[in-house]
């Protein structure tokens, strides 16, 4: 069932419910793809739907669990450099599942803090736990729109989530 946001909705509930149907359709541009297609680059920037997926689990991880002085799970590789890249001995489904444990800790800082509480961003700015809900918010949604592009060259399916 598709995710809706509730029309009368408290702010923070309203605000995860949109996070969370988005991350839901990032999940779903992978849906009946074969490991090649998932990695075939379709854009000459090297776009590719797995990449876009590992991207999303690292920022998840930097905006709700560092900025707010949460662990994270130790990366295997360099998220400053290759967190759009996915390697050959990368496994597609150990991509998928990090940006699972990536939703999850980012969920638990989310539940835990109220939406005035500060943190320090990766460039040392004072951010707001709301300020970063909207952000991811509109990063998640740009990510979904390119997967969106990258899933109908790959094999015509456009939408955002699937009809119920």
């Amino acid at each position: 069932m598709t995710k809706i946001v509730p029309y009368t909705g408290g702010e923070k509930e309203s605000l995860r419910a949109s996070l969370d149907r988005h991350r839901d359709a990032v999940l779903w541009k992978l849906d009946g793809l074969d490991d090649e297609a998932l990695r075939r680059p379709m854009t000459p920037s090297g776009t590719t739907l797995l990449g876009l997926v590992k991207h999303l689990a690292t920022v998840e991880y930097g905006w709700f669990c560092t900025a707010f002085g949460r662990e994270t799970e130790p990366f295997w590789f360099d998220p400053s450099t290759e967190d759009m890249s996915v390697g050959p001995n990368e496994a597609t489904a150990d991509i998928v599942e990090f940006y699972g444990r990536a939703r999850v800790a980012a969920d638990t800082v989310i539940e835990e803090l109220r939406l005035d509480a500060l943190g320090t961003s990766w460039n040392g700015t004072t951010v707001s736990m709301r300020w970063v809900l909207i952000h991811m918010i509109e990063d998640t949604v740009r990510h979904a729109g390119h997967m969106d592009i990258v899933r109908e060259l790959i094999d015509g399916a456009t939408g955002d989530h699937p009809w119920n």
